[in-house]
């Protein structure tokens, strides 16, 4: 196995996670954030499926450990990716596609923070002026002035693309710990495998919730039903390529790497949703993704 092989998957993870959200987002108005949450998640199992049914057909010597350490890390990640989906489309909605995919990068630097309180790691002098400059551009970020602000409510818009990169940072190191636990040789079984039992359980949780109290948001998405195909195909596409590359190389790479889909939504911004950015978000995004690749030199 090619350890490098992270970083191009990284690269195809991040394509079809800027083409997912901007499926998901298309579908805001009709089901709500959480419906549209559940679309990546429900429409994306059957292709899930399908890849981990592949993989486990063409890996041999297969030895998989389902112990409490993954089924424990399956479950963290799932629960927190389902909040950190809502909470990015809602950012998404209210202060512009661009803005809310750069607030999401704060993932890193809010994971690196986290462990310094509650693990006590350590981190080089660099990675902390990295956390300092993504700290800056994300400030300049949340509070946009009037002229610079791409959504109806950039300030509410900021807070929950911040609320999203916390529970994104959470998620990335639980789907490497439970990819490693389910098995660490084997790391395409290990990643199509986990992918398919996580959304399993985001979209049995999920749906049942909404089967409960929001039943026209269910309506909503089995309505417009090739939309949710499609996000559900990207989606199950760019959950793969994270896996996989968490599989192979420690969360921070990883995710630094992955700010490519900054440039990437800020086109897609531009050309779908007809969101123009100011030099001032330009600068400050350009900070975020300066302060996350020097935030993974730890």
């Amino acid at each position: 196995m090619f350890p490098l092989l992270w970083i191009p998957a990284t690269i195809a993870a991040s394509f079809f996670q800027v083409a997912r959200n901007a499926l998901q987002r298309g579908m805001m108005g009709a089901a709500g954030p959480w419906g549209a949450t559940l679309v990546r998640f429900l429409f994306g199992l059957p292709f899930s499926i399908l890849f981990a049914a592949i993989a486990w057909w063409a890996t041999p010597d297969l030895d998989p450990s389902f112990s409490r350490a993954f089924w424990s890390a399956a479950a963290g990640g799932a629960f927190t990716q389902v909040a950190a989906t809502a909470c990015l489309l809602i950012a998404m909605e209210r202060a512009g596609f661009a803005v809310g995919t750069a607030l999401q990068q704060s993932s890193l630097p809010l994971a690196a923070l986290l462990g310094l309180i509650v693990y006590h790691d350590s981190m080089s002098s660099i990675a902390w002026a990295g956390v300092a400059i993504t700290t800056a551009g994300l400030a300049t970020l949340s509070w946009p002035s009037g002229k610079a602000a791409t959504g109806p409510r950039p300030v509410s818009g900021a807070m929950f693309g911040l609320a999203s990169g916390l529970c994104f940072g959470f998620s990335l190191n639980a789907y490497r710990h439970a990819t490693r636990a389910l098995d660490a040789a084997h790391p395409v079984f290990s990643a199509l495998a986990s992918v398919a039992i996580v959304q399993a359980m985001q979209a049995g949780a999920l749906t049942l919730a909404l089967a409960i109290h929001n039943r026209a948001a269910l309506r909503a998405i089995m309505a417009g039903w090739r939309g949710s195909l499609a996000a559900g195909l990207c989606g199950s596409c760019a959950s793969a390529g994270w896996f996989f590359a968490l599989a192979l190389s420690p969360a921070a790479p990883v995710r630094a790497l992955g700010v490519v889909e900054a440039p990437i939504a800020a086109w897609a911004g531009r050309r779908l949703f007809s969101e123009r950015l100011h030099l001032r978000q330009i600068l400050a995004g350009g900070a975020v993704m300066i302060g996350v690749v020097l935030t993974t030199l730890y």
